[in-house]
């Protein structure tokens, strides 16, 4: 398959401002930008109309609920929603039912994308427990051997500290990517929302920021104790941001994301017992939120996520501190991005560098890159397209998200994987 796309505004992960330029693919691959290599004939050309062409975006957390929790979603709907809003790659945490804890599991994920998918790439990462019950170690050379591109134990408790030591050596001889995230459970107890004015003022039980600092000092100690390459997800306060600097200052092998709504949201917009602004890690104060957004601007995040968590209705109708964590993202990381842009946080090339090439190379994934000889995983966005955001209409079976009746612009056109369209709006 040959395909010529033309008068598209290339935009690369470099800070370099957009570029008029054609782009040739053929086999799968790049093979011509500006000038078509020798010989080439195009069997199919797309008119980009001067919007922007992007690499396919690659989120590194999204719980697709499958296997497990048909309820929810499904890889089927969820990969629907990714391709449609530009994302060609997934990342999948280890936290299905069963969890990706054995060879047979990382199959079945597999055979149900290549079956039910809608061409995005899957890439499971493999539990660091067994069960991830927190105390025996899963076997990571099976698991890695079988497509599991990095190991974590999601949001479950390891048994004590030697269980993590004993697991990050285990990865680091393995040579393969941990992925923390920083929680003592302990302080966080039974709390939902973050400590301070808000959870006063509404009754609920909250979470310190300790409860997350705390751990992610631990942490850090032992990636300097092991040597572990870690990647810290989903960090939420301006005191981990700073954590995180001081620790790659010192040359630690380290990276680290936040979740996109962290960078929009704060405690506040739980408003009265707002059950779709309730995750975990919670929604923080301003200033929180301000720290983030600089740390993602100064590089000392590396990526941006949409942890994504599709529920069913019900799941959101319970008591607030019952209702389950998590919002729908996937239908919003691309717009919330471009917003970023807007509000002068980071330059468009910068911006698309967390979203793609960044991930691609904290987890050795392909794409992230437009470039001659890179595989043609790219995405065409209509920048000036205005919308609303109604959760209603997500293609993601989760509608739980706190951003309806947000004003957004920018919407995918075109999104190829392997230099064949796979969705054209």
């Amino acid at each position: 398959m040959s395909l010529h796309i033309r008068n598209g505004r290339v935009v690369e992960a470099t800070g370099a401002d957009p570029r008029l330029v054609d782009i040739y693919l053929q086999n799968g691959k790049i093979v011509g930008l500006g000038a078509a290599p020798n010989g080439f004939r195009a069997e199919q050309v797309i008119d980009a109309g001067n919007q922007l062409i992007l690499p396919g975006l690659i989120d590194i957390q999204a719980r697709l609920r499958d296997p497990g929790q048909p309820e929810k979603a499904n890889i089927e709907s969820e990969t629907e929603a990714a391709v449609k809003n530009g994302i060609t790659s997934l990342c999948m945490p280890p936290d299905t039912q069963p969890p990706i804890d054995n060879s047979a599991t990382v199959e079945l994920i597999h055979h149900r994308n290549e079956v039910f998918g809608h061409h995005a790439r899957i890439y499971p990462i493999g539990a660091l427990t067994r069960g991830l019950a927190g105390e025996q170690l899963s076997n990571m050379g099976s698991l890695r051997a079988n497509g599991c591109i990095a190991f974590s134990n999601a949001l479950h408790a390891l048994a004590g500290n030697l269980v993590q030591r004993r697991a990050m050596d285990y990865a680091a001889g393995q040579q393969s990517l941990v992925i923390i995230h920083p929680l003592d459970h302990d302080l966080m107890g039974n709390g939902c929302v973050h400590e301070g004015a808000v959870a006063t003022r509404l009754g609920l039980p909250s979470i310190p920021e300790i409860a997350e600092t705390a751990a992610l000092a631990k942490d850090i100690e032992l990636v300097e104790q092991t040597g572990a390459r870690t990647h810290f997800g989903q960090l939420s306060c301006a005191r981990s941001v700073e954590m995180i600097r001081r620790a790659k200052a010192k040359g630690l092998p380290i990276t680290a994301d936040c979740a996109i709504h962290q960078l929009f949201l704060t405690d506040h917009d739980i408003g009265d017992f707002n059950s779709n602004a309730l995750t975990i890690p919670p929604l923080r104060s301003q200033y929180d939120r301000d720290a983030l957004r600089a740390g993602l601007a100064d590089g000392t995040i590396d990526c941006l996520c949409s942890d994504h968590q599709p529920h069913e209705v019900d799941a959101k109708l319970k008591p607030f501190p019952s209702a389950e964590a998590g919002i729908s993202g996937l239908d919003t990381l691309l717009a919330l991005a471009l917003r970023l842009v807007d509000e002068e946080v980071l330059p468009l090339g910068d911006l698309i560098a967390r979203l793609t090439l960044n991930p691609a190379d904290i987890f050795g994934l392909p794409g992230g890159k437009i470039g001659v000889g890179e595989v043609a995983d790219l995405i065409i966005v209509d920048p000036d397209s205005q919308w609303i955001c109604d959760p209603d209409r997500f293609i993601s079976k989760g509608k739980n998200s706190p951003f309806g009746g947000w004003d957004f612009h920018g919407s995918v056109t075109h999104t190829l994987i392997d230099g064949k369209v796979i969705y054209q709006a």
